[in-house]
């Protein structure tokens, strides 16, 4: 997992699997499992999913890069707290899943709250075919499901 700025002030953490190193082959599967991560999770309230893709593309001046297959985002929220109004700004939460020819995207912002970024980043690690299924396991995150 590699942590970036995305046009500076944007801090991601950006996960690059091919297609052989998956748990799952679609967009769609990818998105169900984040939604039974967030379900189980003792903090965690599933919002939607987002068809980005679908949206950009009915858009009549919408653009998407020419690799991208689908692309769509899991909404949820982790909000143990409302320190201030302020933070609502930063909230919901969204990791998005995209589909490239030979490779899948998944990616989210950085978050205030470190456990929640570990918990985020074990889910998408759990992609991976050969890695422990979170959702089978008590993860190392700090974030224990119910």
């Amino acid at each position: 997992m590699e942590q970036t700025l995305l046009n500076d002030p944007y801090p991601l953490f950006v996960l690059r699997l091919d297609r052989d190193e998956m748990r799952y082959q679609s967009v769609d599967a990818i998105c169900d499992y984040f939604r039974r991560c967030i379900e189980v999770h003792r903090c965690g309230q599933f919002i939607a999913v987002f068809d980005h893709y679908a949206h950009t593309c009915n858009l009549p001046d919408g653009q998407v890069d020419s690799e991208i297959r689908a692309a769509k985002n899991v909404l949820f929220c982790f909000g143990l707290a409302l320190p201030s109004p302020e933070i609502l700004g930063l909230r919901p939460r969204s990791i998005g899943v995209a589909e490239l020819d030979r490779q899948f995207v998944i990616s989210f912002m950085e978050t205030p709250m470190p456990l929640a970024n570990a918990a985020m980043e074990d889910w998408a690690l759990g992609l991976r075919q050969e890695s422990t299924d979170p959702l089978n396991t008590t993860s190392n995150s700090g974030f224990q499901p119910c």
